[in-house]
């Protein structure tokens, strides 16, 4: 825990030390924990408290149990629970969040403002709703009795969107042109906006009309101030029914104390009633400050009460960087005894306080050399930091270990060799980052049994054995540098352009030998594949046929598999050629296509059937004319 203090306020710092990473395993942080002082003295709040490249915005659910967080990259959102002290959730975004606000008590119901004009609502279970405001925002509010939403941002008015209608109303119309910051009394319900302009705009949401106009641009500078451009409202908070908070760009104010972390911060959020400041910072890391004067500790926390009254009453020892400690032997090979007992030392512990730029101009007088001692120590470095460079490898890797080798004896010859002096120093593929995956990934294994690499190996072998000649050659000729003229570059001589001819014939015979190789590998795999289809033994295929389709025979089938392989104008003309389509020309000049579809043996049994039951039909119906058209018989009558 770091420990900082201005205008007499202690901040204690508890996020300073060194992180542990998530994959770690509990075996090896006890480890760490062990060996490491840092790591056992740090305070770990909430465990993994940070996000994975930056942290933009932060807040606190109003019942105080959530600590939300955004960040990136990936855009995202976590949820931390304080009872439990760990994170309990995460969510990716589909933008930057610019801020956002919860609206109820936990994070049931959140509101994210993007970078891209998007408001997107999310629920307990995750996103719901996404819609669009017209320019883009900076910042909004939420008013609980109207339900309405306030954003205000790159434009001189304020959006209006209500959640119990669920659309748009007419906006406030502000006399600024652009606004930045905006916020609601949760006592009375008054509605300010910051403008660029340096003023805070008051309005009443029941009449939608401004009410007040408050000027803090003019009021805050003075005389004494010093400003080079006008101060815009970066800051405001209402504080009850009659206090409100607004904070500058140029920082007018009174000071009560100041946090330096090492980062930029992006977003500050105090913990309501304590003394808990948490920061969104340039970095992965969110910071926690405790401030014991604004406030006790949270609950969830209440230890750092009793372990801040712990440090006050045994206070640490400081060294400052303004003053260098000194012995009292330092002070005699100074010759600074006589000093003692003056305001120049101040007595602490065994030994005595002295200014540092005192204590570098008599160590320069007194030792005059001290100039090539430090010369002399920066050349030592710099040897030093070339010999860590340096390729130092114990075993090979497990993937191309061949390729491995070749670039350490490389790099041995280039160190071995003088020509390296007039070269400019090239990073080593061993030793860089960006190619390490090379020899880890077995999918990155230099396949030799390959076609290209055979065909290409001759020619790297060659050019390597020519590139190992020819620094040989220079190492030769370099002491005779003086004495002889350097041959003109680009124009080799009669032995370098025979040693070339010759290599190259080499190299052409060495690739024709491969390709012979390679060919009569070809043949020999063609005869085991042409060996193997003879000793198959076919089996017969069955093949399943749709409902209300006919199978005829797989000549049909092929038949119609190389008429759909066909252009359409081909198509036409074998139809037209079986009687299935015939083409006319029409009054207007166009022509007329007319298909005939070939009737399916389904179909023609149906129309079959429906043809006799017409005829059984046609025959009942005269068997029972030729019926009622007989007279009746009656009997005689005596």
């Amino acid at each position: 825990m770091q420990v900082s203090s201005l205008n007499e306020v202690k901040i204690y710092s508890l996020s300073c030390g060194k992180s542990l990473p998530e994959w770690l395993s509990d075996r090896k942080k006890r480890a760490l924990q062990k060996k490491d002082v840092d790591v056992r003295r740090r305070i770990e709040l909430i465990q993994d408290f940070e996000m994975p490249t930056v942290c933009t915005t932060i807040k606190v659910s109003k019942d105080g149990q959530y600590i939300l967080a955004t960040g990136t990259y990936k855009p995202r959102v976590r949820c931390y629970d304080t009872y439990q002290l760990s994170l309990k959730f995460e969510r990716c975004l589909d933008s930057e969040v610019v801020t956002f606000e919860t609206l109820s008590d936990d994070y049931s119901k959140i509101v994210f403002l993007h970078n891209d004009r998007y408001i997107e609502f999310h629920s307990q279970s995750g996103f719901y709703y996404k819609t669009r405001i017209p320019k883009f925002g900076r910042d909004f509010s939420y008013h609980y009795p109207s339900c309405d939403l306030y954003f205000v941002g790159a434009s001189s008015e304020v959006y209006r969107l209500n959640l119990e209608q669920g659309r748009f109303l007419n906006p406030l119309q502000t006399d600024a042109a652009e606004n930045n910051v905006c916020d609601v009394n949760s006592v009375h319900g008054l509605f300010a906006a910051g403008t660029i302009e340096g003023r805070v705009e008051c309005w009443d949401p029941r009449t939608r009309g401004r009410v007040g106009l408050l000027d803090c641009a003019l009021s805050s500078v003075t005389a004494d101030s010093e400003i080079n451009s006008l101060p815009t409202i970066s800051a405001l908070k209402f504080n009850g029914a009659l206090t409100m908070a607004v904070g500058t760009s140029t920082g007018q104010g009174k000071i009560f104390t100041s946090l330096e972390p090492e980062h930029d911060i992006n977003d500050v959020c105090l913990y309501p009633n304590s003394g808990m400041l948490l920061t969104a910072n340039e970095t992965p890391k969110m910071g926690i400050y405790y401030i014991p004067v604004l406030g006790p500790a949270p609950r969830w926390c209440s230890f750092l009460d009793n372990l801040t009254e712990e440090l006050e009453e045994n206070p640490e020892s400081t060294v400052y960087d303004d003053y260098k400690f000194v012995t009292k032997k330092d002070l005699e090979n100074l010759g600074l005894t006589h000093l003692i007992g003056s305001p120049f030392l101040r007595a602490y512990m065994h030994g005595f306080f002295m200014d540092i730029r005192l204590y570098h101009r008599v160590k320069l007088m007194v030792n005059p050399f001290a100039f090539e001692e430090y010369r002399k120590d920066k050349i030592r470095q710099k040897i030093e930091e070339t010999r860590a460079q340096r390729v130092q490898l114990k075993k090979l890797p497990k993937v191309n270990k061949e390729l491995a080798l070749k670039l350490i004896e490389e790099e041995e010859e280039k160190q071995r060799s003088t020509w390296k002096k007039k070269v400019k120093s090239l990073p080593n593929i061993l030793t860089d980052d960006r190619f390490k995956v090379m020899f880890e990934n077995p999918d990155f294994q230099v396949d030799e049994e390959s076609e290209e690499f055979r065909l290409l190996n001759p020619l790297v072998s060659k050019i390597s054995e020519k590139r190992k000649k020819k620094l040989r050659l220079l190492e030769q000729q370099e002491p005779h540098e003086k004495e002889e003229e350097e041959e003109p570059e680009g124009k080799p001589s009669d032995a370098e352009s025979s040693e070339s001819s010759d290599d190259d014939k080499d190299w052409v015979a060495e690739v024709r030998r491969q390709r012979r190789l390679l060919q009569q590998e070809e043949k020999v795999k063609r005869q085991e594949r042409l060996r193997e289809d003879r000793q198959t033994v076919l089996k017969p295929q069955f093949y399943e046929i749709k409902a209300g389709e006919e199978f005829r025979s797989f000549r049909d089938s092929a038949t119609k598999q190389k008429l759909m392989n066909k252009t359409l104008e081909d198509r036409l003309k074998l139809e037209a050629k079986n009687g299935t389509l015939s083409v006319s020309d029409t009054t207007v000049g166009s022509k007329q296509l007319t298909f005939t579809l070939k009737k399916t043996e389904q179909q023609k049994q149906q129309q079959e059937a429906v043809k006799l039951h017409r005829q059984e039909r046609k025959t009942l119906r005269r068997s029972a004319g030729h019926l009622t058209s007989r007279p009746r018989r009656g009997r005689p009558c005596h």
